[in-house]
């Protein structure tokens, strides 16, 4: 039978072990991969790797040796339990010995998990997983995770008191972040949080979240966009004392203004331009890059982007000029140019 992406959540979370097989696929390897730990788990318990239960057979093996499969399924071992037999990578090619050892299959012998990439509908395995009525077939799409797998997730790590902010912030991670990333992160916050039982905050979502700039390149970018010039010169200068790049610098400063710049110029206003920031912004900094917005403006921005493109070229050309002194003077008209009414 066929296993659609909204049931597989829950079937997953607690499969049937009378069923024969379960055969997952998809175009992403670590997708399928993350799936098929998730259901072996739930089959055979933590322990069940420890105990012998679970045999694992890659697809390449079982070319060599036709026998490996049926083995496997019928072995009993010394731990009582149920079990599983693990197909690895299953192409067409071994599409016929993993379909005649479902049919040897008997109540109480182990159950068949298969994993392969794509199938065609054509495809001899995928039809005969999604024919018969005793074994499944779950095809994983390259989709972000639904906000009910995610919210499963989080109850299996023990966090069920989240905060409607913090779940926000949670699939916008889920739709920016690989899957084992995200996978990661949430056993990150898992952890963060453990032995708290207080609500998650998009604050401690944030301090879990990967990073992709430096603390001090953030002062600097916030300072230039609230008009705090009397702060850019140390920062500037602690920032080169640490070897930043000036047109590396520019590149952030880019980003962040052309961020403001699509929040400010959103229809539906700058919170909801902010909330479409790809990558997502988090907590206190998506209130703060939301006030900048709403206080530059659309065309004053636009402004602050023709310095910045000029600056650019300026560091990219065969000036001598500082680098460092360049990009200070830009933040510094910047700045400046965020008190004009």
């Amino acid at each position: 039978m066929k296993l659609s992406p909204r049931d597989s959540v829950s079937y997953f979370a607690k499969p049937d072990p009378a069923k024969r097989g379960v055969l997952i696929y998809g175009p992403d390897t670590m997708r399928v991969a993350l799936k098929r730990q998730e259901l072996i788990a739930a089959l055979i318990g933590p322990t069940g790797e420890e105990e012998m239960r679970l045999s694992r057979i890659p697809a390449a093996e079982l070319r060599k040796e036709k026998a490996l499969l049926d083995d496997a399924i019928k072995s009993q071992g010394f731990f009582p339990g149920p079990r599983v037999a693990f197909v690895e990578d299953a192409t067409e090619q071994v599409a016929p010995i993993i379909l005649a050892a479902l049919e040897d299959w008997k109540p109480g012998d182990a159950q068949v998990v298969v994993t392969a990439g794509s199938l065609k509908a054509t495809s001899k395995l995928r039809k005969e997983f999604e024919k018969r009525p005793d074994t499944y077939a779950a095809a994983i799409y390259a989709d972000p995770p639904s906000r009910g797998e995610i919210e499963a997730v989080l109850a299996k790590a023990g966090l069920r008191n989240v905060s409607k902010d913090a779940m926000m912030d949670i699939e916008a991670l889920g739709r920016v972040l690989d899957p084992g990333d995200f996978r990661q992160t949430l056993d990150k916050i898992s952890l963060y949080k453990f032995g708290d039982d207080t609500p998650l905050t998009s604050e401690e979502v944030e301090a879990c979240s990967p990073t992709t700039t430096e603390a001090e390149v953030d002062d600097v970018l916030h300072a230039a966009a609230e008009g705090r010039t009397d702060e850019l010169g140390p920062l500037m200068a602690k920032l080169e004392a640490q070897g930043t790049d000036a047109v590396a610098l520019s590149i952030f400063t880019m980003r962040h203004f052309r961020t403001l710049h699509a929040a400010a110029s959103d229809k539906g206003g700058p919170s909801q331009g902010i909330a479409r920031a790809r990558p997502p912004i988090f907590g206190p900094r998506r209130d703060r890059m939301t006030r900048q917005a709403q206080g530059w403006g659309m065309h004053k921005l636009e402004t602050a982007l023709r310095i910045l493109t000029e600056t650019d070229l300026t560091l990219r050309s065969a000036s001598r000029a500082p680098t460092m002194a360049v990009m200070e003077r830009a933040l510094i008209r910047i700045a400046m140019l965020s008190q004009r009414r």
